[in-house]
C-alpha cells in the first residue's frame, strides 16, 4: 500500500488507464472490463482492475487535474506497482478550428506552459513525447476499428481559467498545436524518466475556437470511441 493508492502488491495490472475523473473510471470498469474488483478509495480517487474481452489484465485509476496530481498517481504506479505501460484516456480543449467535439487525439508530444520542468531540467528545455511503440499501435488499432484520429502535439497547462491572458491559446494555436488540457507533459516526462511506456489518448470535450462544450455527464459517459481504442491496444 503507497500513501495515496490503498491496493496491495498484484491488485494492480502492467497497464494503467489514467482518467482525469474517478467517475470515468468507475463507468469504464463496469461498463468494458469482467469481473474489475475496486482496489482504492482513498480521497475517492477510484481504481479497479479487470480484464478485457480477451482476457487482458488491464486497470483503471482516476487520475485527477492537474500535472502535480497526476505525478503523484503515476510515481506511485511505477514504484510501488510496477505498472509498466500508463496510458491516459482524458478530455481536452479544441486550438484549431477542425478539431471538433468527440475528435480522438493521439498526443504524439507535449507543450506546456508549467514550470515543473523548468525546475527539473535546471531552467533547459525537455520534449516530452509519447512511446513510440504505443502510439504507433493506437493509431494502427483506430484505422482497423474505423475511429478517426487526429496525431500531433497537445499544449498541457497549469491553468484551466486563463483570465488575465483569456487569448492566450491563440499563440499556441499558431504553432499547430491541436487541443489544451492538464496533465500529458508530466505523464511523458515522468514515463521517460523511469523507462516505461506512456500515451495519452484524448476526445474533445470543448472548444476555445467556437465555444461550445460538452456536458459533466457527457465527459463521463460518452469517450466510448477513446476507450474501445486504447482496450484493442491493450
Amino acid at each position: 500500500m503507497s500513501i495515496h493508492i490503498g491496493a496491495t502488491p498484484g491488485d494492480i495490472a502492467e497497464t494503467v488507464l489514467l482518467p482525469g475523473d474517478p467517475l470515468r473510471a468507475q463507468f469504464i470498469a463496469e461498463k468494458f472490463l469482467t469481473g474489475a474488483k475496486c482496489f482504492n478509495t482513498v480521497r475517492n480517487m477510484l481504481g479497479y482492475t479487470g480484464t478485457t474481452a480477451r482476457g487482458n489484465k488491464v486497470s483503471v485509476l482516476g487520475a485527477g487535474m492537474g500535472m502535480p496530481m497526476l505525478s503523484i498517481y503515476v510515481h506511485e504506479l511505477i514504484n510501488e506497482y510496477a505498472a509498466k505501460r500508463l496510458i491516459r484516456v482524458g478530455s481536452c480543449g479544441a486550438l484549431q478550428p477542425d478539431v471538433k467535439l468527440h475528435d480522438v487525439i493521439l498526443a504524439s508530444a507535449a507543450s506546456s506552459d508549467s514550470a515543473l520542468n523548468l525546475r527539473r531540467f535546471k531552467g533547459m528545455s525537455f520534449a516530452p513525447t509519447a512511446d513510440f511503440q504505443l502510439l504507433s499501435q493506437t493509431y494502427a488499432a483506430a484505422g482497423k476499428l474505423n475511429i478517426p484520429v487526429r496525431v500531433g502535439n497537445v499544449l498541457s497547462t497549469d491553468l484551466f481559467y486563463q483570465e488575465d491572458e483569456p487569448d492566450e491559446w491563440k499563440f499556441w494555436a499558431k504553432y499547430g498545436v491541436l487541443a489544451v488540457e492538464m496533465e500529458t507533459a508530466e505523464l511523458y516526462t515522468v514515463a521517460s524518466r523511469k523507462r516505461v511506456q506512456a500515451l495519452s489518448v484524448l476526445t474533445v470535450s470543448d472548444s476555445l475556437v467556437t465555444h461550445q462544450n460538452l456536458t459533466a455527464a457527457e465527459r463521463e459517459k460518452s469517450f466510448t470511441d477513446m476507450i474501445k481504442l486504447v482496450l484493442e491496444v491493450v
